[in-house]
């Protein structure tokens, strides 16, 4: 039985659905619609990605959710090699697949009779915001694209590090592929414990603590979803540029939600700058990166729900 951080509205129905994306991996996923939906007319749909490291039950679930009930037909989805998806090894990660995912759920929901094809847009939480930033750059099937608590992984792979901390790295995770390569499987540490804590170890420093207050507590915790990669997954990101396009959106229109206190608003406001209009960014005020993922009296979807409306027509 699958662990939801959030309870179902009842106004709202689920279903799981399957579909392949184009490295023919099964994706699992979720379709979210409102008790009331009519399947002979064709809607709006909205994919939403996880956090980096997250999985369907967690913050798309609380965004598909909210979001149903406001008319628009909602798929989320486990990552390739994560959660109820298919894929292996298990926990790798791909800059290029972790794009793909989006795509390939833009392809799911055009087969849907109740679906409109020209009003398909994504929202990308964290690590997801650059994937669905990326996906949108080439895929013009998306009509419009927002991002909460945006993470450029791309950019975050060598964030804080000097060419000789860049070399060194690359060295270690090179030489880790041998290694890998003689076990006979990737090294995997996962960031998180195996069950909820009560509380977050006192000793953590920022961020760590704050991904800790959010994946290790009962409040975000899920077992698909014990954080990190496989270690060599980092040199994929190392050696790839998410968002090297994100100018040839326009003139397809981005939102950016940002937490007036998060770490990570940099990520958000230099991908604004480097994007075309139209283009917005939106600050929630009072909220950390994590209150994104779940908080709904700091989510904006009012804001979510005019955006969406008004560019998927």
């Amino acid at each position: 039985m699958s662990h939801y951080i959030f309870e179902l509205s009842d106004k709202v129905q689920r279903k799981p659905v399957s579909y392949k994306n184009r490295y023919g991996i099964t994706i699992a996923g979720e379709l979210y619609v409102s008790k009331d939906f009519d399947e002979s007319k064709k809607h709006p749909a909205i994919i939403v990605g996880a956090p980096y490291g997250g999985v369907k039950e967690q913050g798309p679930g609380v965004y598909a959710n909210a979001l149903a009930q406001r008319g628009f037909v909602v798929l989320t989805f486990d990552p390739s090699f994560m959660g109820e998806s298919g894929g292996e090894p298990r926990n790798v990660s791909s800059p290029d697949i972790f794009t793909e995912n989006f795509s390939a759920g833009v392809d799911y929901l055009g087969l849907q009779r109740f679906v409109d094809r020209e009003k398909i847009g994504v929202i990308g939480i964290c690590g997801s915001g650059g994937f669905a930033l990326s996906a949108a750059a080439m895929d013009t099937r998306i009509k419009a694209v927002a991002t909460a608590s945006m993470y450029d992984m791309t950019v975050a792979s060598r964030l804080g590090m000097d060419e000789e901390a860049i070399a060194q790295k690359k060295e270690t995770l090179s030489r880790q592929r041998w290694t890998d390569a003689e076990n006979g499987y990737p090294e995997y540490i996962p960031f998180f414990p195996d069950h909820p804590l009560d509380e977050v170890p006192a000793d953590l420093e920022e961020p760590g603590a704050e991904w800790f207050r959010f994946y290790a507590v009962k409040r975000g915790f899920h077992p698909n979803a014990r954080g990190g990669f496989t270690t060599t997954s980092d040199l994929a990101f190392m050696n790839f540029r998410l968002l090297d396009y994100i100018d040839e959106i326009s003139p397809r229109p981005i939102l950016f939600i940002i937490g007036d206190r998060a770490h990570s608003k940099f990520f958000s406001e230099d991908a604004y700058a480097a994007a075309k209009e139209p283009k917005e960014i939106y600050v929630v005020e009072d909220a950390e990166h994590i209150d994104l993922y779940d908080r709904v009296d700091r989510i904006p979807f009012d804001k979510l729900e005019s955006f969406f409306k008004e560019n998927l027509k």
